[in-house]
């Protein structure tokens, strides 16, 4: 990375680094994850909904709280009538796979370590990133919804902070279907929440560090030609719109943390740090 680069992901949180991957290299991995769901999408008890949109997140706490270290199907809100039946064929109406694609499958694990992104990590002053959780989105056609503007710190939370966003454009992000908008200097700001696990494990519940919203105002957009590395500080506020598009908006998302901090025991994910690799295994 340039340093004119580095400087601008310290200045605004975030970095757009188009074509950091070759075109083919996402079909393939589009062609792959496809596949995947095809299978993952029927081991689901029942059409499992995940929404980020301000509404609950999950229909079924156990599902998301033991995928970790997993590699599990969530579906769309808007792809479940309200008797349970699904507007399309399972793979049809996925919101993503989680959240250990990058531990558990070749082709993601391949995706994941290469020598470009350890190169990267580097190069924005990781000194020891381990790999926590993958999701691959895929942000279906008129069904694909809104995720309201957070920090991924929020949910990956190390003492000091540590998280780092690397989100793969598969597909052209635009603003019709759905590419993230994020705060320029936005990781400035003090993170306003942190969601923990209960202690009985049954749930997570949200502390309220700052009653003061996030502002409304500013946010640029992220548009991502396939190929586009967008890297985000785990304090950056950041969001995405709704797909309106004819076409899905594919992206995959990899989230790194230091391995020397302190990855708290009530964080939803509970993988042991120790059991982490980084960029190049």
């Amino acid at each position: 990375m340039a340093t004119e680069e580095v400087a601008a992901f310290r200045r605004d949180g975030f970095l757009v680094l188009e074509g950091f991957v070759d075109s083919g290299e996402c079909e393939r991995l589009r062609e792959h994850a496809s596949r995947l769901a095809e299978r993952l999408a029927f081991e689901c008890p029942r059409p499992v909904v995940f929404s980020a949109d301000g509404t609950p997140r999950h229909a079924d706490e156990r599902w998301f709280l033991d995928s970790g270290a997993a590699m599990r199907a969530f579906h769309e809100k808007d792809a479940v009538r309200a008797d349970g039946t699904l507007v399309d064929a399972p793979h049809a109406c996925l919101n993503k796979l989680g959240h250990a694609l990058h531990d558990l499958d070749p082709t993601f694990d391949a995706f994941s370590r290469t020598e470009d992104l350890a190169r990267v990590a580097e190069a924005i002053g990781m000194r020891d990133p381990r790999l926590l959780q993958s999701m691959y989105i895929f942000k279906g056609a008129r069904i694909g919804g809104e995720v309201q503007c957070h920090a991924d710190h929020t949910y990956l939370w190390t003492e000091p902070r540590s998280v780092v966003g690397f989100w793969f454009a598969i597909d052209d992000a635009t603003v019709e279907n759905g590419c993230m908008w994020a705060l320029p200097g936005g990781h400035a700001i003090p993170v306003k929440e942190r969601s923990r696990l209960l202690a009985d494990g049954s749930s997570t519940t949200m502390d309220r560090l700052d009653a003061t919203p996030y502002p409304t105002e500013g946010f640029v957009p992220l548009e991502a030609p396939r190929g586009t590395l967008v890297l985000l500080d785990g304090a950056v506020p950041h969001r995405s719109g709704a797909n309106h598009g004819d076409a899905p908006r594919h992206a995959y998302a990899l989230h790194a943390i230091e391995g020397w901090t302190d990855y708290l025991a009530d964080n939803w994910l509970r993988r042991p740090v120790e059991d982490l690799r980084g960029f190049r295994g």
